[in-house]
């Protein structure tokens, strides 16, 4: 059984200008010690999966099909007292925005400690020793908890993140862009360290970003997401040796090459669409520089490529 099965999940927001499919039929597992990366451009619903995964959503948003199985269990008819003994418990989140995430009034420690208070039946006391212990897993001096978020660099703020989210020994940690607004060399060290606790508690996690070059360090599958949709499915060496779809290969040709040369980098013409109105057919179209008739009228299901590669591209169907 896998620890986590989402299986066509359709996650709409209703808005004054009407519904927008944010996540639209999505499919994806992630099995016990493994790391699922989800990627795709702003706006393409990595985040509104995440947070349908924990029934986080804003009022506005809806989960209107699909199931989110964990270990069998079904959270979306989970009642609220379910949700409050799964979450963090058996999943938790690292969100997006470290700098923002952290109330700037309170310790370090009391923020780590409240998570543990509100979870687990311990004392403060009890609480506190392990907001320290944590500090520490994750490589900040535990004496360093009884300061504020004020006196953190950037870098520090995404370490407590991540001991909050180890707090009450998850299966699985959802991370959501956790190297935003990092330089490059703390990006890599945070990466580093969550990659580290995976391997060492045993963990699974599902990363979601937009850096490719991430996902390849330390994904062992991707799904990549495009208008609400997964376009491609694959573990890490297909995606990056064999793209099968047109906006894979479009995201990887935006990439420079380690190996240098002067050559321009490609770029994807047009943006993404609205999601208010997506296109009709397949929802990269417009953009592709492969469309024909089918492209354009029929939507594409994912097609086996090999064993555990897919990609939703009607070009597929006539190789």
């Amino acid at each position: 059984m896998n620890l986590l099965e989402v299986k066509d999940l359709k996650t709409y927001y209703t808005t004054q200008a009407g519904v927008v499919k944010a996540v639209d039929g999505v499919s994806f597992e992630v099995d016990k010690g493994e790391v699922l990366g989800l990627a795709g451009e702003s706006g393409c619903g990595k985040t509104t999966a995440a947070l349908a995964i924990l029934k986080l959503l804003p009022p506005s948003a809806k989960i209107v099909n699909g199931e989110i199985l964990l270990e069998g269990k079904n959270v979306v008819h989970m009642r609220d007292r379910e949700l409050r003994r799964m979450r963090w418990k058996e999943i938790s989140m690292v969100f997006q925005g470290a700098m923002n995430a952290l109330n700037p009034v309170r310790r370090i420690e009391e923020q780590i400690a409240e998570c543990v208070l509100i979870h687990e039946p311990v004392s403060k006391k009890k609480a506190l020793e392990r907001a320290r212990e944590l500090l520490g897993l994750v490589g900040i001096d535990p004496e360093r908890g009884k300061e504020y978020p004020h006196e953190f660099s950037g870098g520090m703020k995404q370490r407590t993140m991540i001991a909050m989210a180890l707090v009450c020994n998850p299966k699985l940690i959802i991370a959501d862009e956790p190297t935003t607004a990092l330089d490059v060399m703390v990006q890599a060290q945070i990466m580093e360290l969550i990659k580290k606790l995976c391997d060492e508690l045993d963990l699974s996690m599902m990363l979601i970003t937009h850096n490719l070059p991430i996902l390849a360090e330390n994904c062992d599958k991707v799904a990549i997401m495009y208008a609400g949709k997964i376009v491609e499915y694959a573990g890490i060496m297909p995606i990056f040796e064999s793209p099968m779809h047109p906006y894979t290969q479009g995201l990887l040709a935006a990439l420079p090459s380690i190996k240098g040369g002067s050559s321009r980098l490609e770029s994807i013409p047009g943006a993404p669409p609205n999601l208010l109105n997506p296109p009709s057919g397949c929802r990269f179209h417009p953009r592709c520089p492969y469309a024909f008739g089918d492209c354009r009228e029929k939507e594409p299901e994912l097609i086996k490529i090999e064993k555990g590669h897919y990609a939703a591209c009607h070009k597929l169907k006539e190789k």
